[in-house]
């Protein structure tokens, strides 16, 4: 890890050398690859439309290319979605190139996974080889939670490989102090905020500081290099919030989660502040604080202990005690290397990654969710695999074996924790890595150096996330707040919305611009969803939002533009819409569901 750890120097190998080295780990980075595929791809039609609410603004995307720039729920764009659209450009293109179907909205999720292990696989190797960066890269895709996302079409996919994006762009920069690649991040960024607003700049401080030790060139030029970033950051992320300010508000949708019609308030608002504070925004997501009251699917309680609590433990938190001990005793053994030297400003970049944005996931209290982690994936997994490669490395000094070893004991003691809080889902396992535990720190204890040790230390670090990771994948997830390991939830938390089949093929035989209206999102997206017609969402996600005012429904009645009133759903602000209709319709019955006629 020191320069006195160092191998003593050796000839370079020759060119056949190299490339008899270089197969086996391109063959292993191509299994690498393929099993992630598999892992992500597999059965993935089987939780249907995963969350309704995103697959039917993907529907509409797939239909209107108006809805596809706006990110609306409808094609008829009446309010767009509670999040900017890029994530959303990237399945409505997919939907409009090969049809509209739960394969079109999941599969480009599992693609952007399979891609960010590869880009992260690519990252770690230039700072520290192909073995860190192979169970960096493993480690990375059986992550729980990542397994989760990457087959659940949630903006975090996009999110997380876009800000993997800017790691490499990042370490490609410290090389040679490139401002070129450094803006190529700057940009990868920006475009991160059109997916997911302020939790993309999480990872501004990490990338910032590596580049600001250890790139080679002076101060000066290392700050003006973060300055021209910043300025892509603001390019690639502002054309979008410009474009929205400057276009007509009657001649877009309403953007929805906004107090106010803008995509900048729903930014600093409920999207931004109001996340870390709470209660901020005309919201979606129905409440004020998302952490307390022990609560998993918001968090469970704030503080310290949340990434390992009931609610973030079993999604992201299997190797986190591996990766902060092995970031501790990375950076204190490298205390005296240069300034520039590479291995060290990756443990800056990664290990600054896990605990700013770790911090805020931690304390935040307004609305989060345990999958919100899969944005710490990348780091913890890099982190883990760079340090751990490095003290492999240096494991003939004393100091640097006990370090390791710490680091494989805390993560299979962990593991067998994480294991025990589902005591009834194969319970051999949690028994299997402790044993396997046993035997790693055992062998690292006693100084038996035998190459296939490397290969215990692997299991030990990767058996019980894989198992988890694969439990997850082997079950069906839909809802608003998925949940990864062994249970299939069916709502996730959130009950989504129910259509009769009477209701269905009433809308399916309307030729009117839209088929229906009924508040809230939710019922709204089932509607769309299952008759193929674009449904009005009154008052977005929750029913909360001024969309569309009652002036502007009972203008669209009137011209004939809307056939039916489906009651259901949930909302407050829309309550006067709902109320007109009732003093101005007849009820009907069908399927058991109320509606009205309001042909």
């Amino acid at each position: 890890m020191t320069a006195t750890l160092a191998p003593a120097p050796v000839a370079p190998p020759k060119p056949q050398e190299r490339r008899d080295t270089k197969m086996p780990h391109r063959i292993a980075f191509l299994g690498l690859l393929a099993a992630t595929a598999v892992l992500y791809l597999w059965n993935l039609t089987a939780s249907g439309y995963g969350n309704e609410f995103y697959a039917a603004a993907t529907q509409a995307a797939s239909q209107s290319w108006k809805a596809l720039l706006f990110g609306s729920l409808d094609p008829g764009n009446t309010i767009t979605v509670d999040k900017p659209p890029a994530f959303l450009w990237v399945s409505g293109l997919f939907a409009k190139a090969f049809g509209f179907s739960s394969w079109a909205v999941l599969a480009p999720q599992a693609l952007e996974g399979v891609a960010a292990v590869g880009l992260l696989y690519a990252t770690v190797k230039r700072t520290s080889g192909p073995a860190a960066a192979l169970f960096a890269g493993a480690a990375f895709a059986l992550t729980p939670v990542a397994t989760l996302m990457f087959r659940f079409n949630l903006p975090d996919a996009l999110l997380v490989l876009l800000m993997v994006a800017a790691a490499y762009c990042t370490v490609r920069a410290l090389e040679k102090a490139s401002p070129l690649w450094l803006a190529l991040a700057g940009s990868a960024i920006g475009f991160a905020f059109l997916t997911k607003m302020l939790q993309a700049f999480l990872v501004l401080p990490a990338l910032a500081l590596a580049y600001l030790i250890a790139a080679p060139t002076s101060p000066l030029k290392r700050l003006l290099h973060l300055l021209g970033a910043v300025v892509a950051v603001v390019v690639s992320a502002g054309w979008f919030i410009t474009l929205v300010e400057l276009w007509p508000a009657d001649s877009r949708p309403y953007i929805g989660g906004s107090t106010n019609n803008s995509l900048w308030e729903l930014a600093i608002g409920y999207n931004g502040l109001g996340r870390i504070f709470g209660g901020s925004g005309g919201g979606p997501g129905g409440g004020g604080t998302g952490g307390g009251n022990g609560n998993i699917g918001f968090g469970g309680e704030t503080g310290a202990g949340r990434l390992f609590g009931a609610s973030m433990g079993p999604e992201i938190s299997w190797l986190l005690p591996a990766a902060l001990i092995g970031l501790g005793a990375g950076l204190w053994f490298l205390r005296r290397a240069p300034r520039t030297d590479r291995t060290r400003a990756a443990l800056v970049l990664w290990g600054g990654w896990v605990l700013v944005s770790g911090a805020v996931f931690s304390f935040m209290s307004g609305i989060t969710h345990p999958y919100y982690t899969v944005a710490l994936a990348p780091a913890i997994a890099a982190a883990a695999g760079i340090a751990g490669s490095e003290l492999w490395r240096g494991r003939g000094h004393f100091p640097v074996r006990m370090a390791l070893t710490v680091m494989v004991a805390a993560t299979g003691v962990w593991g067998f924790i994480l294991l025990d809080r589902t005591p009834d889902w194969t319970p051999w396992l949690r028994w299997a890595l402790l044993a396997v535990t046993a035997v790693a720190v055992a062998a690292l204890v006693f100084g038996l150096d035998r190459r296939r040790l490397a290969g215990v230390l692997v299991v030990a670090a990767l058996l019980g996330t894989s198992g988890y990771a694969v439990a997850t994948a082997s079950v069906t997830h839909s809802g608003s707040i998925p949940l990864s390991g062994p249970r299939s939830q069916q709502g996730g938390g959130m009950r989504e919305g129910t259509s009769s089949t009477e209701v269905v093929q009433l809308l399916k035989a309307t030729v009117t611009e839209w088929a229906a209206a009924t508040t809230g999102a939710q019922n709204a997206a089932s509607l769309q969803l299952a008759s193929g017609r674009p449904v009005i969402a009154i008052g977005g996600w929750n029913g909360s939002d001024p969309a569309p005012t009652l002036d502007e429904f009972t203008a669209l009645v009137a011209a004939g533009k809307v056939r039916y009133y489906v009651e259901g759903g949930r909302g407050g602000g829309s309550s006067d819409i709902s109320e007109w209709v009732a003093a101005n319709f007849e009820p009907t019955t069908a399927g058991g569901q109320t509606l009205y006629d309001l042909g």
